[in-house]
């Protein structure tokens, strides 16, 4: 039960603004400077149609999570949604998802950090970032939406070059952005599974309900603002790659959109691309602790995580103790870990938690037009989890029954 009384509440500092560009903040980050490669090597002439499915599923999440957010506008996102409607284990579940899968998902954007601005100290620059961005995050609220703000500016400005720069080259040729699914289907669904981690960003709005003004009208608003701006900036930035490198040289890419600019004759531009991929993932960084440590607080409070993490600081209103808490295990797994596997791993329990959503909202409203949403969403989210890389299902997999088996171990001590 969350604690009663002004001491235990979040601050309502946030508007539509803020949380559109916390939003963006998640989205438009590391996954459209890594991904497009590994999409393109999934899919070949697929990319195309299979950014089209992550945008629809995205979509299809989107709506659910944004009807459940006006109707339970507090910090904890789908943890809260599930225990609300499905019951308290799958509450739990997708809070288990959220937490251990973005919390690899730190450590991936972290090492991204490392790996353009120092990549033979990658994971040392790592841990610095994730320790600046915790103190950030610690300071307030505000803060982080403003330093955010500045992030998501320089992101979208670098962005925008590459566009640029790319189809006013006379490399950009249109006929190498034909459709197709020379991977086959699996391809496709394989690389709509890779390019939904860039999506997935949007959630990040819905954590933080007990922090946003007149949450009811302004989650609902800011939710599909972000995701209909972060679209446009994925297809701007995958038909000017592909119209310059084409599907398998993108493939085949370890930059790509580095790659791209210098393969269209813009190689003053290279410095800035990489320098943006840099910005572009501690603007992700920051928006991922943020989220988590939110809904490890909503969790703790329910005491399915220690109690004390349930802390808000008594000046900055801030959930200090779980956000100290999830930086130290950040950076932790910084310092040890592959981005690979992270991101692997994410991948699943992010989709797993959106399966959860959908599930949530389908209860909500009982007429058929209502449902289509969660029934498409639900659907995708289970198609794109079991077409990611064998590994990351079977370690995903396993994580989730260690959470369940420690729920269910729980509940049988409570009873004795």
């Amino acid at each position: 039960m969350t604690p009663s009384g002004s001491a235990a509440e979040l601050r309502r500092t946030l508007g539509v603004g803020d949380a559109v560009v916390i939003g963006l903040g998640s989205m438009v980050g590391a996954g459209i400077f890594a991904a497009l490669g590994p999409a393109a090597r999934a899919a070949g002439s697929g990319l195309l149609p299979g950014l089209a499915v992550a945008a629809v599923v995205a979509y299809c999440n989107a709506v659910s999570s944004a009807r459940l957010a006006a109707r339970y506008p507090a910090s904890g996102g789908t943890y809260v949604y599930g225990r609300e409607r499905l019951g308290a284990f799958w509450g739990y579940l997708a809070g288990w998802a959220f937490v251990v899968g973005k919390t690899a998902s730190c450590a991936a954007m972290a090492l991204t950090v490392g790996a353009y601005v120092w990549p033979a100290q990658a994971h040392a620059v790592a841990v610095a970032a994730v320790v600046v961005l915790t103190a950030v995050n610690y300071g307030g609220i505000h803060k982080s939406a403003w330093l955010t703000r500045a992030i998501v500016a320089v992101v979208l400005a670098v962005l925008a070059c590459v566009v640029v720069v790319c189809l006013g080259s006379d490399r950009a040729d249109a006929g190498r952005l034909a459709f197709g699914a020379s991977e086959g289907a699996g391809g496709v669904l394989q690389a709509a599974g890779l390019l939904f981690f860039a999506f997935a960003g949007y959630a990040r709005i819905a954590t933080l309900g007990e922090e946003v003004r007149d949450p009811a009208h302004t989650i609902p608003r800011a939710i599909p603002l972000a995701l209909g701006i972060a679209l446009a900036v994925y297809v701007g930035v995958a038909v000017a790659v592909l119209s310059v490198l084409g599907p398998e040289a993108l493939g085949e890419a370890g930059a790509p959109l580095a790659d791209a600019v210098r393969a269209a004759g813009g190689s003053g531009w290279v410095p800035v691309v990489r320098a943006g991929a840099a910005v572009a993932a501690l603007g992700s960084l920051l928006a991922l602790i943020l989220g988590v440590s939110r809904t490890t607080l909503a969790m703790a409070r329910d005491r399915h995580l220690p109690v004390p993490l349930a802390a808000v600081h008594p000046r900055f209103r801030v959930p200090h103790r779980a956000e100290l808490a999830v930086g130290a295990v950040v950076a932790v797994l910084a310092a040890t870990v592959d981005v690979r596997g992270a991101i692997g791993f994410s991948s699943f329990g992010v989709l797993v938690y959106y399966a959860i959503a959908n599930a949530s909202a389908w209860s909500l409203d009982p007429l058929p037009a209502a449902r289509v949403a969660p029934v498409v969403g639900f659907a995708g989210c289970a198609v794109l989890a079991l077409s990611l890389p064998g590994g990351s299902v079977a370690v995903g997999a396993g994580v989730l029954a260690v959470g369940a088996t420690a729920y269910g171990v729980r509940g049988w001590l409570g009873r004795l």
